[in-house]
Order: C-alpha cells, then structure tokens, then sequence
C-alpha cells in the first residue's frame, strides 16, 4: 500500500508567526462569549451533559503537568483558548453527528465485507489473540486513515481544522472537526464484521481519544526510551511541527511501529519541535472553521484526481518506454 505527497499550492497569504504566544486580549465581545460559554455549559449540565465535567477534570489533571514541565512559555489564558474550550464544551453534539456520518460512511465504505469473509478465522481463534490481533489492525487501519488525511486534499481540508492549531497543550486535542473522525469508521466496521467484541472496539476508540488528548500536552519531558515503543507527547509534537521537514511524519496513534516501517518516523535526538499551526489560512471561531472545509472541496477533489491520473499515466508511460 503506497500513498503520494502531493506538491504544496502556491500561498499568497502569508500565515501569522506561529512563535507568538501571548496572553489574549480581554475585551467586551470576549467577557461576553465567555458568560454565555460558562451559562451554557451549566445549563447542559443540569440536564444531564455529564460530559462538561470532563473540562475541568482535565485541566485539574493537566495544569500541573504543564506547569511543572512546561515546554513552551504559554499563558493559561492563551489566544484561541476560547475557540478550543468550544469545541470541547461542543463534544456531545460534535460526536453526535460524528457517529451518524460514521454509519453511513462506514456501510458505503464495505470494508465491513472482508471482515465478514474472515469472521470464521477469527471466531477461531483464542480470545488474547483476538484482542491482540485487534488492537494491531486498529491501529494499522488507524494509521492509513490518519495519513491519507494528510496526503488527499479532500480529506485534508477537514483534518487541518485539528492543525491549525499554534498552541499544543491540554484543551487543543479537542480542536477537531467531527467529519474528520469518520476516516476511522471503515476500520472499526471491519473489526466489528470480523467478530472482534464491540467492546474491545469501543474501548479502542475512547483509548484512542485520551490518549490523542495527552500527546497534546505542553510537557518537555522526552520518555527518550518510549520512542520506537509507543507514541509520546514529543513523536506528536513532531507530527505537528510547521516545519517542512515535519511535514507527512509520524501518524501513529498507539505504535510507532507504523511509521517506522513505512518511513515516516521522525524522531531527531538533537531537536525539539518549536513551532505548530499550517502554512494555510484558518478563520477563527468554531463556526467558521467548520464551515472552512466545504469550501473548494469539490476543487481539491479534482485536483487530487487529475493528480493521481497524470502520475498512473506517467508510470505507464515510463513501462512502454
């Protein structure tokens, strides 16, 4: 299985420098948004929306982590705060939709074929083994899925709502728009045809989710051992790094293992990620930036295709010769 990089567009819009990290500026419209934010999220809570508390949860658990070992300089109250505490405050109804499109996409996808074929292979063999076997074609799946994100400009345009993010610390793993989760659904149907126990796949997507929240953390320390062994706050800070030699690295979520056997492993001993965000215009705001994704999609589609094209004609070309 192979993948292409596409070549970057021409920009003529020069991106705000990602080394700003500043205190946001306290102003009406701000006092506001953060009154109505803070009545909202009561309000849900009253009615049931457990899932609020897990904000404040994790900022118990995260802050002194981020204060003790803290890697960049940035302030509690950072720009874009309120933009990423919205989409967490949004999860229920983010996810919601997540898991609606996921269903459809996943049955359009008949990734759930193959796994029926092998259901009577697995059925067969020893429950560790099946959740060994599991866990390793989930996070294989979890893998391509996570780079064709990167490499196709359709499915890009909803991943890089996550990117563009400058500051990576405890609230920005919930940056994300809920398109973007429907590229794991296909591998999640295929356990499941497969008869891999819903439980084992659902505790494999929540893991996946805490433990994407936890390679955000703005921490220095480098777990140098863990490396090759499974991904760390620094092997996701790379992949996050707006630098181009970061570009297409590490996309693993449990096992670097992937990205050491495909090529994309990037972990330089004698560097440190220091900038993050993408060399591409982001509007500010939960609104816009789910909205951002629908524009030129149908262009970045045709693009991706003419590319495609143009490359299985060049190889072909280059076999006659």
């Amino acid at each position: 299985m192979s993948t292409s990089t596409l070549p970057a567009p021409a920009l003529d819009w020069a991106p705000p420098d990602p080394t700003v990290r500043r205190r946001a500026p306290r102003t009406r419209r701000t006092t506001l948004l953060i009154a109505a934010g803070t009545i909202a999220a009561v309000v849900s809570l009253f009615l049931g929306n457990q899932a609020v508390l897990v904000i404040p949860f994790l900022f118990i658990v995260s802050w002194p982590l981020e204060r003790l070992w803290r890697r960049h300089p940035v302030p509690v109250r950072r720009l874009a705060l309120r933009t990423d505490l919205a989409y967490a405050a949004s999860q229920p109804a983010l996810q919601a939709v997540t898991v609606v499109v996921a269903v459809v996409f996943a049955g359009i996808s008949l990734a759930w074929l193959p796994g029926l074929a092998l259901r009577p292979v697995v059925r067969g063999l020893p429950p560790v083994v099946q959740m060994i076997g599991g866990f390793l074609v989930f996070d294989f799946l979890v893998y391509w899925a996570h780079r064709w994100g990167h490499t196709v400009p359709l499915f890009w345009r909803f991943h890089a709502v996550h990117h563009s993010t400058k500051h990576l610390d405890w609230i920005s793993g919930f940056r994300a728009h809920p398109l973007d989760g429907i590229f794991i659904a296909p591998a999640i149907a295929f356990l499941l045809a497969a008869g891999v126990g819903n439980t084992l796949t659902g505790a494999l997507a929540v893991l996946q989710f805490f433990v994407g929240l936890g390679a955000h953390l703005n921490v220095r320390f480098k777990l140098r051992p863990l490396w090759p062994v499974v991904m760390t706050p620094e092997f996701h800070h790379w992949h996050h790094e707006l630098a181009e030699e970061a570009h297409h690295t590490n996309y693993s979520t449990f096992l670097p293992l992937w990205d050491i056997l495909f090529r994309t492993y990037r972990m330089p001993r004698d560097e440190r990620p220091q900038h993050y965000g993408i060399s591409e215009p982001m509007p500010d705001g939960v609104v816009r930036q789910l909205l951002f994704p629908m524009r030129g999609a149908r262009r970045d589609w045709r693009r991706w295709r003419t590319h495609r094209r143009d490359r299985r004609h060049g190889h072909d070309a280059a076999a006659t010769a």
